[in-house]
């Protein structure tokens, strides 16, 4: 795109308001400089005198120095043109101007306009300027659409605040999803794309893998090993901040974790690609039964569901994953390699949890409901155990299709 185009003369007009709104020069929005230098003076003679003339004269040149300097650090910024010439004068030792040097409130307005250019276009190679890392809005929308998964936010919200929050971390971040189907891992997983990226799930740093249909044949499990590697690679290059999502890990062949445990583990100096900022997530429905029992003898002894804690769950589904698997888990061989950062446990949902996720079904096609309504969609889930039906044994899958039986 020229720097004719529209966008460039908008960029322009931006630069221009930023010129306009600081004053020209003061960080404080005050006018500086000859200006003020020559008010005593102007008033003597007259409203267009000698001394005002020559003041004007002066501030405008410098305005006009200074405009220039404001577009080649955007052009620069923005196309990458002219960042040799501007490097070039950096270096150039000349006698300063009169105070009218790029000013860092300037650089800082600049900095924000390219970021906002580029978040709309394709000037950058990478897809980091499309990160956007809403913490904010991650936590309002789990609290908010996420029922009866107490310990699944505060794990989540903590693991990926305090990982983006850190200056150096060691690793990158691993979670291990774990829980019946339908309890909201695949959507915890979408919003934690969707927050972190402006694209989502399209975003160029988010890939999304599910075992049975990227890896269904064991037969060719090296040339798996191959792609994967190569994808993750890739990704890493062309994003600092990626994330990797692995679904049905329960069927993930262990022998592909050789293609993904180099990404995982302490970052090796000597490595050629900086893989501490990824995230990886590994959805799995492992462990949910012992999840579910955990959740039942809280109930039958008449105590809440938000009582569990992390510290009891987590005992009992680390010793769950660690019996021996058939085909050999690919969870179980991280847990022992000490490569899970944290478990993510969710909690089999109850009667009222989903009537919650029928008001949202609801709510996002746009269609009034009642109570009864609510009702009738949550009557037509099976819920388990057979004596105390407390659990729906689909979560809140489906739930969406069921409301069409209420469209006119």
């Amino acid at each position: 795109m020229g720097q004719g185009g529209l966008p460039a003369r908008v960029a322009l007009a931006c630069c221009l308001l930023v010129l306009g709104g600081s004053g020209g020069l003061g960080s404080r929005g005050t006018l500086q400089g000859p200006w003020e230098e020559e008010q005593g003076s102007l008033a003597e003679g007259g409203p267009w005198g000698r001394a005002r003339y020559e003041a004007v004269k002066k501030h405008l040149g410098a305005v006009g120095a200074l405009s220039k300097q404001y577009w080649q650090y955007l052009a620069c910024k923005v196309w990458q043109e002219g960042c040799e010439e501007e490097e070039k004068e950096e270096e150039e030792e000349s006698s300063p101007g009169p105070g009218w040097s790029l000013p860092l409130v300037g650089q800082d307005y600049l900095e924000i306009l390219s970021a906002w250019y580029c978040s709309f276009g394709k000037c950058c190679k990478t897809g980091d300027c499309r990160i956007v890392n809403n913490i904010t809005g991650l936590a309002a929308d789990l609290n908010g659409q996420l029922h009866g998964q107490h310990l699944a936010k505060e794990v989540v919200i903590r693991a990926v605040q305090e990982f983006l929050q850190s200056p150096r971390p060691e690793k990158a971040l691993v979670l291990s999803f774990h829980g019946w189907s339908g309890t909201g891992k695949n959507f915890v997983a979408r919003l934690l794309a969707s927050h972190l990226y402006r694209d989502g799930l399209k975003s160029k740093c988010v890939r999304v893998f599910i075992s049975l249909f990227h890896f269904p044949h064991h037969n060719y499990v090296e040339s798996y090993k191959a792609q994967l590697k190569k994808q993750i690679s890739e990704t890493v290059q062309l994003c600092k901040q990626s994330l990797f999502i692995f679904d049905e890990a329960e069927k993930l062949h262990f022998s592909l974790l050789d293609a993904i445990k180099p990404f995982m583990a302490r970052y090796d100096s000597k490595g050629e690609v900086d893989n501490r900022r990824s995230i990886f997530l590994f959805l799995s429905n492992l462990g949910g039964n012992v999840i579910n029992e955990v959740a039942l003898e809280f109930w039958r002894a008449g105590r809440a569901r938000e009582e569990i804690s992390m510290e009891l769950l987590e005992q009992r589904l680390r010793l769950e994953l660690l019996k021996p698997a058939e085909h050999g888990y690919a969870c179980n061989h991280l847990l022992r390699e000490n490569l899970i950062d944290f478990f993510v446990p969710f909690l089999p949902l109850e009667y009222h949890h989903v009537k919650l996720c029928a008001r949202d079904a609801f709510l996002a096609q746009g269609l009034p409901y009642t109570e009864a309504a609510l009702d009738e969609v949550a009557r037509m889930m099976v819920f388990v155990p057979k004596e105390e039906k407390l659990f729906s044994a689909q979560g809140c899958k489906s739930v969406s299709q069921r409301i069409n039986y209420f469209l006119p």
